[in-house]
C-alpha cells in the first residue's frame, strides 16, 4: 500500500499536483473544509493533507487553521474565477443592473475579465443589436450564440488562472478598436486610484480604457477595504464609478470630494453604511 493511501481510500490515487488542485478547488468551492473530511474524500492520510495545505497556503490560496482550511484572498493574490464568482454576488448583480442603464441598442461595449463584468454580460438584454468585445473566456461562453449580440473575442496568451487572454498580444488586438463604453472592475480602491494584483491584467485594462469613448468602473463596497500591489488608473480617469449601497458614507463622501462622479446601485434599504 502506498504511504499516502488509506486502507479504505475510495478516491483514485492522484499525483501531488493533481491532489493539491483538487483540494484547492474543494476549499474554494465550499469556503472552508475540515482536514479530516479532505483526507477521507481523497483517500489519503491526514499528514498528507497537512503537507498539501502548507503548500497551498504558501502559494496564497488558503489559510490553514487548526483542523481546517479556509479560502482567502491574499493581498497579493487573486483567487480563481470559480471562487471570485461566489463572492459578493448580490452586489455584483446590483452593479450590473445599474450598468445596464448606460448601454443603448447598437452600441459597442468592452468588458474586462472581472466577474463583475461577467455579471453584466449575463444581464444583457436579449434584444440587440449590441457588440460585445472581451478578453474573458467566461463572457465569451456566456454570450456565444446570444441573439442580437455580435461577439468579438480578444486573443493573446491564455491565462487559466483568470480564464482570460492577457499580455501584449491582447493589447495589440485592442489598439485598432474604438468602442462606445468600457466597463471594468478591479481588486482594490485606495487613495483615489484603483489597483490590481496582476501586471498582465493591468496592461489589458489600460488598453481597454484607451479604446473606449466612455469609461465606467464597477466596484463593490469590499474593494475599498482591500489592497493590491499594482496601480491601474486614477479614479478621475473614469466618467462614472458605480458602487453598491453598502459602501460607507465616509468612503462615498471621499469619492465625491475628490470630484469623482458616482452612482450608487441599490442593494438594500437604508442606503450607505453609517
Amino acid at each position: 500500500m502506498a504511504p499516502d493511501e488509506l486502507p479504505n481510500g475510495s478516491a483514485e490515487l492522484l499525483n501531488p499536483q493533481a491532489r493539491q488542485e483538487r483540494i484547492r478547488d474543494r476549499v474554494l468551492e465550499l469556503g472552508s473544509a475540515r482536514i479530516e473530511d479532505l483526507a477521507r474524500e481523497l483517500g489519503v492520510s491526514v499528514m498528507t493533507i497537512h503537507r498539501d495545505l502548507d503548500r497551498l497556503a504558501d502559494e496564497g490560496w488558503l489559510r490553514k487553521t487548526r483542523g481546517a482550511a479556509t479560502a482567502q484572498q491574499s493581498v497579493l493574490f487573486e483567487s480563481n474565477v470559480r471562487y471570485r464568482t461566489t463572492q459578493q454576488g448580490d452586489a455584483k448583480k446590483a452593479l450590473a443592473g445599474a450598468a445596464l442603464e448606460h448601454i443603448d441598442r447598437g452600441q459597442a461595449i468592452l468588458l474586462d475579465d472581472s466577474t463583475t463584468s461577467l455579471a453584466l454580460a449575463r444581464a444583457l438584454p436579449e434584444s440587440g443589436p449590441l457588440t460585445v468585445i472581451t478578453n474573458f473566456l467566461a463572457i465569451v461562453n456566456a454570450l456565444a450564440g446570444r441573439p442580437g449580440v455580435e461577439l468579438i473575442s480578444l486573443g493573446g496568451s491564455y491565462d487559466p488562472h483568470y480564464d482570460a487572454f492577457q499580455g501584449m498580444a491582447t493589447c495589440d488586438h485592442i489598439k485598432p478598436l474604438r468602442a462606445d463604453t468600457v466597463f471594468i472592475s478591479t481588486s482594490a480602491v485606495a487613495d483615489g486610484h484603483c489597483y490590481h494584483q496582476s501586471q498582465e491584467a493591468i496592461l489589458v485594462k489600460r488598453a481597454l480604457l484607451e479604446a473606449a469613448q466612455r469609461r465606467i468602473l464597477l466596484v463593490d463596497h469590499t474593494k475599498f477595504r482591500k489592497r493590491a500591489l499594482h496601480r491601474v488608473a486614477p479614479l478621475s480617469d473614469f466618467d462614472l464609478v458605480i458602487v453598491d449601497d453598502r459602501i460607507s458614507r465616509a468612503e462615498l463622501e471621499a469619492l465625491r470630494e475628490d470630484g469623482v462622479t458616482v452612482q450608487v446601485a441599490a442593494l438594500r434599504p437604508g442606503g450607505p453604511e453609517s
